[in-house]
């Protein structure tokens, strides 16, 4: 064969390599927020099932932000972006290399942990969260109501349970105030 029938028969081939790699691409980028880079509802759920199947010790996590509309309507939106950017590094530096973290949309934020014994722990999680973020020279107040739930404590250890009782807990947190985790 001639180098440019070989060329010829490879160029299929190269054309289909190249297609894959960007839908590959692609899918990756739809399953991370644009803005603060964690996965996305469905790509953290894949995740977090199979941490969970693989992880019978594992904690579920429900973030939600107190007051975040206030933020954006008296500093503008940009102000809001560094509020969610900042609360996304803080929940996976908590989560480390033993969890994954999510942003579910809004202000809303999940995260599950593999090993709950190798993060700092719930109180140190919600001191972060309710840190002031700086931006342009102003000190914005955050504060995040928390919920959480090991599945293994579950009759049916299932991510949606486990996401159902994190759900309940958060907001049993933001009704005993801004100030604590359930």
């Amino acid at each position: 064969m001639d180098t440019y029938t070989m060329a010829a028969a490879g160029l299929p081939a190269l054309g289909w390599a190249l297609h894959g790699g960007l839908l590959s691409r692609r899918l990756a980028t739809a399953r991370r927020d644009p803005l603060t880079g964690l996965h996305t509802r469905a790509g953290w759920t894949a995740r977090a099932e199979r941490l969970i199947a693989k992880h019978p010790g594992a904690l579920v996590l429900l973030v939600d932000l107190d007051d975040f509309k206030a933020v954006n309507d008296t500093h503008g939106h940009a102000a809001g972006d560094a509020v969610l950017t900042a609360t996304a590094d803080r929940l996976s530096d908590w989560c480390g290399r033993s969890g994954v973290a999510a942003r579910l949309g809004g202000d809303e934020f999940a995260a599950i942990v593999a090993r709950p014994d190798r993060t700092a722990g719930l109180l140190p999680l919600w001191s972060a969260l309710d840190s002031p973020v700086t931006h342009h020279g102003h000190a914005l107040p955050v504060s995040a109501s928390v919920g959480h739930c090991y599945p293994a404590h579950l009759p049916v250890p299932s991510l949606t349970d486990a996401l159902s009782a994190a759900d309940k807990a958060m907001y049993a947190a933001k009704g005993h105030g801004r100030r604590n985790t359930h």
